[in-house]
């Protein structure tokens, strides 16, 4: 067998996304559960974005994928909630200095700091009633679950390579009121890639924020929370990002919703993307 000349071009890198966290899917081995996580490899880049419910659970399937959580080049968490964080543990057992981009929150899961000038002050007290006997530092820190992990805060739209930007959006929705959410968006030849957990401040929102990075989304990967949707709203969004918003294809998952699905694949037809547990879909 003849030897590869020394001059040969190297493989292309691989441009992809893998399921590695969700409820519904057909691939033997891995376990389905609530809750959501990918692994997307685009530019030479390996991002981990969420890291589902369990954390024995995102194990046994990353380590039926094969995949490699120490090489990872960063870790990017959409929000807070359960269902997307837990299973960070085990990520940072296998890789404990990996980047991990999280959403930045007061008082947030992730770790906060805050200069003590936030709450009010009574001199007047004694200083055995008065915070810090009186004297507080500049500035407070509070904790996080994980302590050791490098954390970086992100509360604005955040470019991390010329391809790869982190999308910061808040909701306004009652029950999920000011919570922060992370959407991993790629730029791409046919537009960005969008990757989002759980869409609490509306896949609309989302898209909008997308906007300086690109005025076209190819695919969106991921939960857009209309599981317990009416079926007349479900039919709106779905037309809005059909019509309106144009995606090439749609990708949902986690918390869309059964009804959300059935809807989506009907008026997305053949550009409608199953992406259910273990799946890996090329990318451009």
């Amino acid at each position: 067998m003849p030897l590869p000349s020394a001059h040969a071009s190297p493989a292309p890198s691989p441009r992809r996304v893998t399921i590695l966290y969700d409820a519904f899917g057909t691939r033997p081995g891995l376990t389905r559960d609530w809750g959501f996580a990918a692994l997307v490899e685009y530019g030479g880049k390996r991002i981990l974005f969420d890291t589902g419910n369990n954390p024995e659970i995102f194990e046994r399937n990353v380590r039926a994928l094969g995949v490699d959580l120490r090489r990872l080049d960063f870790v990017v968490i959409s929000h807070r909630h359960g269902d997307h964080t837990s299973g960070l543990s085990y990520v940072l057992r296998m890789n404990p200095r990996v980047t991990v981009y999280a959403p930045k929150e007061g008082f947030g899961v992730f770790g906060a700091a805050l200069p003590s000038t936030f709450y009010r002050r009574e001199p007047a007290l004694p200083d055995s009633m008065r915070y810090f006997g009186g004297a507080p530092p500049d500035e407070l820190t509070f904790g996080t679950p994980w302590p050791q992990a490098n954390v970086r805060w992100i509360d604005t739209l955040t470019e991390l390579t010329p391809d790869i930007a982190v999308v910061s959006t808040v909701s306004t929705t009652p029950g999920t009121l000011e919570l922060r959410e992370l959407s991993l968006a790629i730029r791409t030849g046919e537009g960005l890639v969008l990757l989002v957990g759980c869409s609490h401040p509306g896949i609309e929102t989302i898209l909008r924020a997308t906007r300086p990075l690109s005025d076209h989304v190819h695919v969106v990967f991921g939960g857009l929370h209309l599981v317990t949707t009416g079926d007349s709203a479900v039919a709106r969004i779905a037309g809005e990002l059909h019509d309106s918003w144009r995606l090439d294809q749609i990708a949902p998952g986690h918390c869309t919703g059964e009804p959300a699905f059935a809807a989506l694949q009907r008026l997305f037809g053949d550009r409608y993307v199953y992406a259910g547990l273990g799946v890996t879909k090329e990318i451009p």
